[in-house]
């Protein structure tokens, strides 16, 4: 019997399929719209209360976000985001809210992938920084040697701030807040009070005392590995030197039984001091008394030409430290201030030992590039009379050519005669 073939195709197998991808479909991306979200880290010890505040960079003064609690302080967001080469992307899902059918497997209308990989991470920071600029005056310190800096109240103070697109005015409602702006402005400000109000004016040392103890339990605590390689091994890192250790070895041979010993320079120096003590009737046994030869090997190896001292590199990882707060967080004005301070001869820390190792690293390598240089131009004028010399042969081959070239048959030929017994012609013409 034939085989017939159905014409109406059937429709039970798509329906099938269809069913299949909807229950394996877990999320529902619906179309990007809008600016696409950010990923943000919060601190778990945050109050529902928080909110993300405009508020003026210490630095630039420029506005920037920051995390405000009422109860936990200020935070302020690193970004953190994977390189360009290796592209990332993040996929949200919405929290479904009470109303929504969790049964359904659908995720809110929220959920979307984002194109960037960017990660805001909320980190503790110290309102002293933000009030800082106001603290300094930096305004009227521009063009000033020593700014002239009076009693104020803590408002006055924070009315030098930038007040465009800032939010200050209004988490120093919060009672909180307040108190904790005042209290380290009272740890590097001197106070004094007048009525029922505190004045305050910045003191340096003060200040700078603060940003010491900041930046030593940073160093103490480990740089980050980029920061550490980058600013401490190699600003301490000294350049590598050739070095060869040649070693002299005593080795006696034994005539009789065809061996020899190695000796050390104390075992050479006894059998020399014994020889002497021989009398006469020793001589007869110098045929089979044992000879010695020295012998001398070099070891070659690279080493550096300084090391630093773990008191350096501590110095070092200290002084990174204080310089990445005050670029990070100081007003440029101040932070030069300050710099000259902490490293000058009445800061809290002595630099000496580390300006003295900078100092011999620089005039090791001064004098590593001056040889460097001095073997360079001794080879460029090896090179130059190596030049001159091949230029000179060639000029003279092609002068050879050209007189070889000039000269006629019977020049040739009259020079391929063997003149070894004729005398010459000038013989015949001498003075008898």
């Amino acid at each position: 019997m034939a085989r017939t073939r159905s014409a109406k195709p059937s429709t039970a197998a798509p329906a099938a399929d269809t069913d299949s991808i909807k229950s394996k479909s877990a999320i529902t991306l619906v179309p990007h719209t809008g600016e696409p979200p950010k990923v943000f880290i919060l601190p778990s010890k945050a109050t529902p209360e928080a909110r993300i505040v405009t508020l003026p960079n210490p630095r630039t003064s420029q506005p920037a976000r920051y995390l405000a609690c009422p109860d936990t302080g200020i935070y302020e967001f690193k970004r953190i985001a994977a390189p360009k080469s290796e592209p990332r992307s993040w996929l949200i899902e919405a929290t479904p809210t009470s109303n929504e059918s969790k049964a359904s497997g659908a995720a809110g209308p929220g959920s979307q992938v984002t194109m960037g990989s960017e990660l805001f991470v909320a980190t503790a920071l110290d309102p002293l920084f933000l009030v800082l600029p106001a603290l300094a005056d930096v305004k009227a310190s521009k063009g000033s040697k020593k700014p002239k800096r009076l009693f104020l109240s803590s408002d006055d103070h924070l009315d030098k701030l930038p007040q465009e697109s800032s939010h200050l005015s209004d988490i120093l409602r919060w009672d909180a807040t307040r108190r904790l702006i005042e209290s380290r402005m009272s740890a590097v400000c001197d106070a004094v009070d007048a009525g029922d109000e505190q004045m305050f004016r910045l003191n340096e040392d003060k200040l700078l005392e603060a940003i010491y103890q900041k930046a030593k339990r940073m160093s103490e605590g480990g740089l980050p590995p980029s920061m550490e390689d980058k600013f401490v091994n190699k600003v301490l890192e000294a350049p590598l030197m050739h070095r060869v250790v040649r070693t002299e070895s005593q080795v006696t041979s034994n005539p009789d039984s065809g061996t020899s010993t190695p000796q050390t320079d104390s075992a050479t120096s006894q059998s020399t001091v014994s020889s002497a003590e021989t009398d006469a009737s020793s001589v007869s046994q110098t045929s089979t008394a044992a000879t010695s030869v020295a012998e001398v090997q070099a070891d070659e190896s690279i080493v550096s030409a300084l090391q630093a001292s773990p008191e350096i590199v501590q110095l070092q990882k200290l002084k990174t430290a204080f310089e990445f707060i005050c670029a990070s967080y100081v007003p440029p004005e101040l932070a030069d201030t300050l710099k000259q301070s902490f490293t000058g001869t009445g800061g809290p820390v002595d630099f000496s030992l580390l300006n003295d190792y900078i100092a011999s690293l620089e005039k090791l390598r001064s004098e590593m590039l001056a040889v460097r240089a001095q073997d360079y131009s001794r080879k460029r004028n090896m090179d130059e009379e190596e030049d001159e010399a091949r230029m000179e042969k060639k000029r003279k081959m092609e002068e050879e050519k050209k007189k070889k070239a000039s000269e006629s048959r019977g020049v040739r030929e009259l020079k391929k005669v063997n003149t070894s017994g004729m005398k010459k012609l000038s013989h015949f013409f001498q003075k008898k």
